[in-house]
């Protein structure tokens, strides 16, 4: 049995613990922390395991690395990945923020993933194309959709990143939208 690695990282001199770390898959630790940009701030890190079989530094999922990906697999399989992206402009509206310290501490990742069987089953062929697994995109895009959401109750720009990819936007002006959302 492997040992997993620590998601513990220090900036500027403090040391940050997980509030929480969840194995997405062989190949995937998602961890959740205490963020600093609203009271309920989540702030989300990940590792990867490398096709050498060591873990990658710990790195920050971004807007853009979700969207490239996106792209990769719009370019293998455009219809499905369209009806992906309306998945998410669903859940988008349904997302609601975060309202207490507890709803942060206790965010179940493996329930967030159980809630979404039927997509996880429906879109897994396009885990074929692209960097991650159609498990991952999922639980990545709801937390950033969260912390987006926690953060500035009336926030859209993901919803417009959204929009652009499902309605074919240019590719400057998808990653143009997608760099911008991505900054903290």
């Amino acid at each position: 049995m492997t040992t997993l690695p620590k998601m513990s990282f220090n900036r500027s001199g403090k040391t940050f613990e997980p509030i929480q770390v969840f194995q997405v898959n062989d190949s995937i630790l998602l961890a959740v922390y205490k963020g600093k940009l609203s009271r309920f701030d989540i702030l989300l890190r990940y590792r990867q395991k490398l096709k050498t079989g060591e873990w990658s530094n710990i790195r920050t999922p971004r807007h853009v690395h979700w969207t490239v990906d996106i792209l990769f697999k719009m370019q293998a399989y455009k219809r499905l990945t369209k009806e992906f992206i309306k998945f998410f402009i669903e859940q988008w509206e349904q997302t609601v923020p975060l309202r207490s310290e507890s709803e942060r501490d206790n965010l179940n990742l493996e329930e967030i993933l159980n809630l979404n069987k039927k997509e996880i089953e429906k879109f897994k062929s396009l885990s074929k194309k692209g960097e991650y697994s159609i498990r991952f995109l999922i639980l990545l895009a709801k937390l950033l959709m969260l912390q987006e959401k926690t953060n500035r109750s009336d926030a859209f720009m993901f919803k417009k990143l959204l929009n652009s990819l499902h309605e074919g936007k240019d590719l400057f002006a998808i990653l143009s939208r997608a760099s911008f959302v991505g900054r903290r």
